[in-house]
């Protein structure tokens, strides 16, 4: 029996009173977070944004991650049938003190952004040697 799993944009989520500045749907895009022993990787899956388009801002342990995306409709011609929701990806996460902020790189190819969010040296696996004496 094999498993059926659907994906499906989900809007992102205002905070109360919190308004948006452009008049477009703005989604909640899917992310993969792989632990490593020296960073952590956070992968942003965000169609149709490119390096230009996307604005990472860090403020104090809030991480927030936008993507700007535009529809692309060619010239003279008109949509008729839309089956794919385009707008804006938006996310935000909470960074704790294993995170060293300084070293924080970010990449995006083909609608993925990358993250790489390096540890704290305080927070690194360290190794423990063991000697036979006692």
């Amino acid at each position: 029996m094999t498993e059926k799993r659907e994906l499906q944009k989900r809007d992102a989520e205002l905070e109360k009173g919190v308004e948006r500045t452009r008049q477009t749907r703005v989604y909640t895009p899917a992310v993969d977070i792989i632990e490593k022993n020296n960073d952590i990787v956070l992968m942003a899956d965000m169609p149709g944004v490119d390096e230009n388009s996307v604005d990472i801002t860090l403020e104090k342990d809030l991480l927030t991650i936008y993507g700007k995306v535009e529809p692309e409709i060619p010239e003279n011609h008109r949509l008729v049938i839309s089956e794919y929701g385009v707008g804006d990806y938006e996310r935000t996460f909470t960074l704790s003190d294993e995170i060293d902020r300084e070293h924080i790189r970010a990449t995006v190819k083909d609608g993925v952004l990358k993250l790489v969010l390096p540890k704290a040296e305080s927070a690194k696996t360290k190794k423990i040697p063991v000697t036979g004496n006692a």
